[in-house]
């Protein structure tokens, strides 16, 4: 039978994380320099514990005021011990509960520079390996992330997203333009059979291109995101499809 992983944005003040988690299989939880602090950290880590959810951790910029999606031009070095401080916040909280962090997912701003910069994907990913080698690290399908990461020796996953567009060459439709954000749960979920079953995904102009899904991304700060969750989880059941954490 085949199986795909499903994750979704946790810890950043969303009223419906609790809602989301029994349609997911991995979680990636904010560690407080974008959104959340310990608080949410150790809430969130419970809802994963209760609905059987892998525990990733979600750093980014230390950037609240813009909710970690502002472009910041840092030192490796800086870079370096920006994400290890937040594994380290999380990774000490999940211990708490004797529960494990499977992965690691970047936030916004630092997720996107990665996908792009492929100094900024070797530096995340070595950063990741120093910490703890066996974590997985997600990154957008076929970007510098992926394969800095794959250099550096870490187990790795391509993310794809249910609920963003897509451009002619792969990469996402940047927010700030028209139509980045699919807005219907059906087209989300018709979007999501397609990575899966056809290994591709069609652009804005209507092109076809080839995609590798292991994770699928649904964003849990959505309007819909209960409801984009449901039905995307409801249609992969129906062409038996299981939803399973990597």
């Amino acid at each position: 039978m085949v199986s795909i992983d499903i994750n979704c944005d946790m810890g950043e003040g969303m009223a419906t994380d609790e809602a989301i988690m029994p349609y997911i299989g991995s979680a990636n939880i904010a560690c407080g320099y974008h959104a959340g602090d310990a608080d949410t950290m150790k809430r969130t880590i419970e809802l994963c514990l209760k609905y059987n959810v892998a525990i990733g951790a979600h750093p980014s910029f230390f950037d609240r005021e813009n909710f970690g999606r502002h472009e910041m031009d840092i030192a490796e070095s800086e870079m370096y011990d920006l994400i290890t401080q937040q594994l380290f916040i999380i990774n000490e909280i999940a211990d708490t509960f004797d529960a494990t962090i499977s992965h690691v997912k970047p936030h916004g701003a630092l997720y996107n520079m990665s996908a792009k910069n492929k100094t900024i994907a070797k530096t995340i990913a070595h950063t990741v390996k120093d910490f703890n080698k066996e974590l997985v690290l997600f990154g957008l399908s076929g970007s510098h992330s992926i394969s800095e990461a794959k250099a550096a020796g870490l187990k790795t996953a391509n993310e794809v997203f249910a609920d963003r567009t897509y451009q002619d060459d792969g990469s996402l439709t940047p927010r700030k333009e028209p139509n980045a954000l699919i807005e219907d749960a059906v087209r989300a979920a018709g979007q999501v059979l397609q990575m899966i079953k056809e290994k591709t995904i069609t652009s804005g102009t209507r092109k076809k291109i080839a995609i590798l899904a292991d994770t699928i991304c649904i964003h849990g700060d959505g309007k819909h995101a209960v409801e984009f969750a449901k039905i995307i989880s409801e249609n992969l059941k129906k062409n038996n499809i299981v939803i399973k954490a990597l």
